[in-house]
């Protein structure tokens, strides 16, 4: 095998205009937490994905979409793939595997200050049975560690895709926070997409529909303060959107009605907190980031409500959007 390319400073520009447009699908994948959510709002520059420090919170392909003069990167961020323990886990898996093989690339988030585990080797394996997609490794989370640390973490990764069977495209070391080489990952994904015309306009950041981006805005405020009793027991639904019908037209209010749904009537009392004081700081704070996201002033109606088990019952799970 020849000597491994990593990538540390920027490559060539780009050429120039007489190159041709491409446009395509990249995935990010990793152990739950490995920074792909970060990762994708700090290429799309905007807050999209949705960002815990709770692994497993994202829980629908939210696609990013990157534009730049010569390309269109449309990136699917897939849950985190992980052993199934619950039904919910299953469906989480299947979503996963069918995202891989759809794509034109894929990067596999490995963050800088953790050794390889059990977990990254079972997806590196799952990687290496799809084998048209290029693969590119990313070193998440380079802020943490020195540069010995993360001289042996590209080596070890290197040494993984050897031991599979096969060669990544790139390996890539990043920080999304301090904003280090995020134009260069975009640099390195973009030959690997197929050439083509933009698949969506400009202006647009995200085709996840509109309520369940708010669902999701709404579930991240509601584990803000309870991550600890209720990791992943809430799920959101966004019954209706409406205009209020009575306003001028340069004064549009949007009424959004939601339930938040919890597992166990013990969990109610915790997410709506004494005198409700929990739920109406979820409310306050999901309604300035649903207003942002959607540039318009918002009523929101929040209610809390008990689905028994949800994430072992594939009726729920089906209400509930999975």
């Amino acid at each position: 095998m020849g000597a491994m390319s990593v990538r540390t400073q920027s490559s060539e520009p780009p050429e120039s205009s007489g190159a041709p447009h491409r446009a395509g699908f990249a995935c990010f994948v990793g152990r739950p937490n490995a920074g792909k959510s970060t990762l994708t709002n700090a290429l799309v520059g905007q807050k999209v994905a949705i960002t815990a420090n709770q692994p497993q919170t994202t829980r629908h392909t939210v696609r990013g979409i990157v534009h730049r003069p010569d390309a269109q990167l449309i990136l699917v961020d897939t849950p985190g793939l992980h052993k199934p323990r619950t039904l919910l886990g299953e469906r989480l898996n299947d979503v996963v595997r069918a995202t891989w093989a759809e794509v034109d690339v894929i990067g596999f988030c490995l963050p800088a200050n953790e050794k390889l585990g059990p977990g990254d080797r079972f997806i590196a394996k799952e990687l290496a049975s799809i084998k048209r997609t290029p693969k590119i490794a990313i070193v998440t989370k380079t802020d943490l560690v020195d540069s010995k640390a993360l001289a042996e973490q590209l080596i070890a990764i290197d040494q993984l895709g050897k031991e599979l069977g096969f060669e990544w495209a790139e390996i890539v070391p990043v920080s999304a926070v301090g904003d280090t080489q995020v134009d260069l990952l975009a640099d390195l994904l973009v030959p690997l997409i197929p050439e083509g015309p933009a698949l969506y306009p400009e202006g647009d950041l995200t085709d996840e529909p509109e309520q369940v981006m708010v669902a999701e805005l709404i579930r991240e405020a509601a584990l803000e303060g309870v991550r600890d009793e209720l990791p992943h027991s809430i799920a959101v639904v966004v019954e209706e959107m409406l205009p209020r019908e009575d306003r001028p037209a340069d004064k549009p209010l949007l009424d959004i009605h939601a339930f938040v749904y919890i597992e166990r009537p013990s969990q109610k009392g915790i997410v709506i907190g004494p005198k409700g004081k929990r739920l109406k700081e979820v409310g306050i704070k999901s309604r300035k980031q649903i207003e942002a996201l959607l540039g318009t002033p918002v009523f929101l109606d929040l209610h809390v409500k008990v689905a028994k088990d949800w994430q072992r019952d594939p009726r729920q799970l089906r209400k509930l959007g999975f």
